[in-house]
């Protein structure tokens, strides 16, 4: 049921998202940095340093926001992808691979309503701690070649919220969607990757048509389905990422545009910068949606919703 797949999207989110979080805020400030600009060399080492300047909650900046907006885009994903899948098939008889992929796009292309605002301002309060350390390195540099120098301005921390009133009131509704072309080039491509070749997978641990597969199965499926199709659209995440940062460290690039930013990468930091934190990338993506397949596979919504009667009672 409808209320059931909700529940389901909403469960494995907010478990995944909790679980993998600190890789993805690596993966946000690695993707950001430029050339001659680098505070990180790493994963490891952008975790290390952010543990050790901002704390250990530094790594969950952003958090909050993906804990909120997540389960209504997991929920819309999940959901419109089996709806899609539905209304695809002619008298349940099995989907081609192309409708697979047409029901994929549909996913795709309805989740971008919750994933823009909250990846624009997941990625703002995410990337915060980068800008702010890079502009210490270089007031500590400044005053070693010059004692007279300022000493660095300490941070002042700004909120999902704070960013939001700021966005609305001097762009509208259209501020929090900065970055919808680059998200819809990211998420309906990676949906088209990964709904079809998860199903079929999936399909190879079934050893009857009408028998659900192993939970392990369908956990392995989700994650290489997901790492995959996460690593094949990551030059487009890259794009989505530096169009939908706000603020820019010292000498950073800013772009008009998908095709600015993708030209400008290109030319000044070579074809390997659209792969910058594509690892970070396959290990969020992968565990996140293994979950998602297991709390799926489980039933845990239904079984929710089956106590709730006998619970009136």
């Amino acid at each position: 049921s409808l209320p059931a797949k909700l529940i389901n999207g909403g469960i494995a989110g907010l478990i995944g998202v909790t679980c993998v979080f600190p890789i993805d805020l690596a993966k946000t400030r690695l993707q950001n940095q430029q050339n001659g600009q680098r505070i990180y060399t790493s994963m490891s080492d952008c975790l290390i340093k952010t543990i050790r300047s901002e704390g250990y909650f530094g790594m969950y900046r952003g958090a909050a926001v993906n804990l909120t907006l997540v389960t209504p885009e997991k929920a819309i994903k999940l959901a419109a992808n089996d709806f899609f899948r539905h209304h695809l098939s002619k008298d349940g008889k099995k989907l081609t691979l192309l409708r697979e992929m047409l029901a994929g796009c549909g996913a795709g292309t309805c989740q971008v309503i919750v994933t823009t605002p909250m990846e624009m301002l997941k990625i703002q309060l995410q990337d915060a701690g980068r800008i702010a350390a890079q502009k210490k390195l270089m007031a500590v540099q400044a005053q070693l070649s010059s004692p007279s120098a300022p000493e660095p301005a300490v941070e002042r921390r700004t909120t999902a919220t704070q960013i939001t009133r700021e966005l609305l009131r001097n762009k509208g509704i259209a501020g929090l969607y900065k970055g919808l072309g680059a998200t819809l080039m990211r998420d309906v491509p990676f949906s088209i990757v990964y709904f079809p070749l998860f199903a079929n997978l999936n399909k190879l641990g079934q050893k009857d048509p009408d028998v659900k597969a192993p939970f392990y199965v369908s956990f392995l499926s989700g994650c290489v389905a997901g790492s995959t199709a996460a690593v094949a659209v990551n030059p487009c995440d890259v794009i989505k990422t530096r169009l939908q940062s706000l603020q820019r460290g010292v000498n950073e690039d800013t772009y008009s545009g998908i095709v600015d930013c993708a030209r400008k990468i290109w030319q000044k930091e070579g074809p390997t910068a659209f792969l910058k934190g594509a690892y970070c990338r396959a290990l969020v993506i992968a565990p996140l949606f293994g979950i998602a397949q297991v709390v799926y596979f489980l039933g845990i919504a239904e079984f929710l919703l089956d106590m709730l009667p006998k619970h009136r009672a």
